[in-house]
């Protein structure tokens, strides 16, 4: 398998896990991964299972579904087959006090089964030590980025504007551009770690659809097909001369994103003023850009970066109404939103190979969301573009 993690791929990330967690949590002596994300991180597979870390011991990731094809598919060095919690405990006599989990991504069901055969005494969390440690990307994963932002490229900037015809519903849009997505080597679902949230093909509008009041954690927003799908597109809302087109999409290769939000006018130009807002989300985003540099501090970038804008300005940026959110940009890798964050609150500086999507965007009444989204890798030159250099507002006439 071409796509298949390399042994010492899998080797550096455990070890890199192992020494932020002896400086940070001193007394660990036992951390367990259940969720499929970080078992894919850090065993190249992404069984039913769970990966147990012992403090000076050999890890070991026990399958359920499937044992077999993770033995097939992934380097890592030890492998083990289990029906249940009951298997793997018998392996572990001895156990510290406290086991670190992942607290945002264990179930209580799940906890309470794992328990009863591991009948540790309490539990501490290691989310944020798993997020420092894949917070700096390989060369091997960045291979993976570059390769999603290609895609992003030539789907957004080249293929969409070839796409949209007068008439044509969300709906239909979205179906046609998921096709388009897939031949173009999109891995077919774009993943989040927000709890329970989905975006099927895209965050996905035409005209003021895109301010509609959404769950996502993000700025822009969509009607969807109903309350139980707010996702995909409306089947009513019918592409029309003069529309805003909105489209934020995430695509993945090999498990690895970029983000990239682009915006068309369909049949003519928009007034000179909406054009306006958009190009200065397009400055803000420059600006953010030039300053995602090693040893800068997220916070700070933020901070200088909006305290440039008039108060006029602020207003329905970053989200329409009171649906604001409090970011410039995220971090991104085995999923779109991804630690650190470019916000307040955030004071670890940046490290060279970090991945950010930066989303200056401000919402326009009658109009929709304009700005602009792409993929930045951090260096010491600031931001190194992935994902095209189209700054939108792509005319389609």
């Amino acid at each position: 398998m071409k796509d298949k993690t390399p042994a010492i791929e899998l080797e550096k990330r455990m070890n890199k896990f192992c020494q932020i967690m002896d400086a940070n949590c001193p007394d660990w002596q036992m951390a367990v991964v259940f969720s499929k994300i970080n078992l894919l991180y850090f065993t190249g597979t992404m069984p039913d299972g769970m990966l147990v870390i012992e403090r000076g011991n050999d890890a070991t990731l026990w399958a359920r579904r499937s044992y077999e094809r993770s033995v097939q598919e992934s380097e890592f060095p030890v492998i083990k087959p289990m029906n249940s919690y009951r298997d793997a405990a018998t392996t572990y006599s001895n156990l510290p006090e406290h086991i670190y989990l992942e607290t945002e991504f264990v179930p209580l069901g799940m906890f309470q089964r794992f328990q009863k055969h591991f009948p540790f005494k309490h539990y501490k969390s290691l989310d944020f030590q798993i997020a420092q440690t894949r917070a700096v990307k390989s060369e091997w994963e960045l291979g993976y980025m570059k390769q999603a932002g290609r895609i992003h490229e030539r789907v957004l900037e080249e293929k969409v504007p070839g796409m949209l015809r007068e008439g044509m519903t969300e709906a239909d849009f979205a179906a046609e551009l998921y096709e388009v997505m897939v031949k173009e080597g999109h891995q077919g679902t774009a993943r989040f770690a927000m709890f329970d949230s989905e975006v099927a093909v895209a965050q996905l509008s035409f005209g003021d659809n895109s301010l509609f009041p959404t769950n996502f954690d993000g700025p822009g927003g969509h009607r969807g097909l109903n309350a139980a799908m707010p996702g995909l597109g409306s089947r009513n809302r019918k592409l029309k001369k003069g529309d805003l087109v909105f489209i934020d999409m995430g695509i993945g290769v090999n498990g690895y994103h970029s983000d990239k939000t682009m915006t068309y006018m369909f049949g003519h130009k928009l007034p000179e003023g909406v054009m306006a807002v958009h190009h200065q989300c397009v400055d803000i985003q420059k600006q953010t850009a030039e300053l995602l540099k090693p040893g800068n501090i997220p916070e700070e970038i933020y901070e200088t970066v909006t305290e440039r804008l008039k108060p006029d300005f602020l207003k329905n940026f970053m989200g329409y109404g009171n649906r604001k959110v409090k970011f410039l940009g995220h971090g991104i890798g085995l999923t779109v939103d991804e630690y650190p964050v470019i916000a307040k609150g955030f004071k670890a500086p940046l490290e060279e190979n970090m991945v950010f999507a930066i989303e200056p965007k401000k919402g326009i009444e009658g109009v929709g969301m304009v700005g602009v989204e792409d993929t930045f890798i951090v260096t010491p030159n600031g931001g190194q573009v992935i994902t095209g250099k189209n700054e939108g507002l792509i005319l389609v006439e």
